[in-house]
């Protein structure tokens, strides 16, 4: 269990969140934080970005692909750009992010395919890739 302090988790949550979405992302989105969402943002700097992304069990790169596979099943597709961003981020190839989608169309449907691999295509574009 992290002995951290509260404040000290949500610090490196902020770290972890702008190594993988990207500082500028990052940056925009806490310069939008204000009364009603700052407990929302403080929550997910905090457990989702630190008490999960960086514990030991998994590197970011498997994280990625899990983020990847669950964000296209539910059609997520604001969220699944911004972690397609993210897989890169962690190192992953425009070819294991398709092998990701490709088991997506197996395991969750074509239709879910058809939409990640839309988002996948502006993402990649975007970033000259």
């Amino acid at each position: 269990m992290d002995k951290r302090s509260h404040e000290e988790r949500a610090k490196a949550g902020l770290k972890t969140r702008r190594e993988v979405l990207g500082a500028e992302y990052v940056d925009k989105a806490m310069a939008s934080v204000d009364d009603f969402n700052a407990e929302f943002v403080e929550l997910l700097n905090t457990y989702c970005w630190n008490d999960i992304w960086n514990r030991p069990g998994l590197d970011r790169k498997s994280r990625s692909i899990l983020n990847l596979a669950m964000l296209s099943a539910l059609g997520r597709s604001h969220e699944l750009k911004l972690h397609i961003n993210g897989a890169l981020n962690n190192g992953l190839s425009k070819d294991q992010i398709k092998e990701v989608l490709l088991q997506v169309a197996i395991y969750c449907g074509v239709p879910a395919a058809v939409e990640s691999f839309r988002c996948a295509r502006e993402v990649f574009k975007d970033r000259g890739a």
